[in-house]
């Protein structure tokens, strides 16, 4: 099941790729593993996919236990600052930041582990009430704050937009956080770059590759609907 989707998804990945003039190299899938046992990892990691992303952190630090060590792991949801120790060290990139009090933490645990993070600063552009994020106004003075930390490394930005029936309702979301991190792009600002976009989920990520996402996060139209034991 898992190597029928992922080829249905990359054709959707190219298809949206080409009608934007974009390579299919452009853009990098995570496979978003959340819930979902060892056994369905390792079909994707079969079918040739190194990058999962995962929303609880003794999750994929169980995860990152068990896989095999050439995966990316991808650290997608909410990161308590007492959480952080499982992150750290084993997240490719942490894309939920959102405070400078949580990025302070990430690099606390960077000193301790004599090693660097990744991140990137999570925008709730649409403004949901019950998403985190920061507002797209607040967004560069948390950078220029977070940019001070020598072991903390902003990639880009991340959001994660409405759930809707129609995707083409998003691309104004995706096309603000694209826009917005051009913007801050252009300030050059130290141990900053604006190379990543993480945006578009199984719903939406069509739009969000022709809006200009380099990450998109699927894991319903992989693994499916249903939650499982990771065991």
């Amino acid at each position: 099941m898992v190597k029928g989707n992922l080829s249905i998804v990359e054709n959707r990945i190219k298809s949206a790729c080409d009608r934007v003039g974009r390579s299919y190299g452009s853009v990098t899938l995570i496979a978003v593993s959340k819930t979902k046992p060892v056994r369905m990892v390792e079909e994707a990691y079969e079918y040739g996919i190194r990058e999962f992303g995962e929303n609880k952190a003794q999750e994929m630090r169980e995860k990152h236990e068990i896989m095999p060590k050439d995966i990316n792991w991808h650290f997608i949801g909410h990161l308590q600052t007492n959480k952080v120790k499982y992150v750290v060290g084993r997240a490719a990139l942490i894309h939920s930041v959102d405070s400078l009090h949580l990025a302070e933490a990430i690099e606390a645990e960077c000193v301790k582990k004599n090693t660097d993070a990744n991140i990137l600063i999570e925008v709730n552009v649409a403004q949901e009430e019950t998403k985190f994020g920061l507002e797209t106004g607040e967004t560069e003075e948390l950078v220029r704050k977070i940019s001070v930390l020598p072991h903390v490394h902003i990639k880009g930005l991340m959001t994660i937009a409405p759930f809707v029936e129609n995707a083409g309702n998003n691309r104004m979301i995706f096309r603000t956080l694209k826009d917005l991190s051009v913007d801050i792009g252009s300030k050059n600002i130290d141990n900053v770059s604006m190379n990543i976009l993480s945006m578009g989920m199984t719903n939406d990520f069509e739009t969000a590759i022709e809006e200009g996402a380099t990450h998109i996060r699927v894991g319903t139209a992989i693994f499916g609907e249903r939650n499982i034991a990771i065991c």
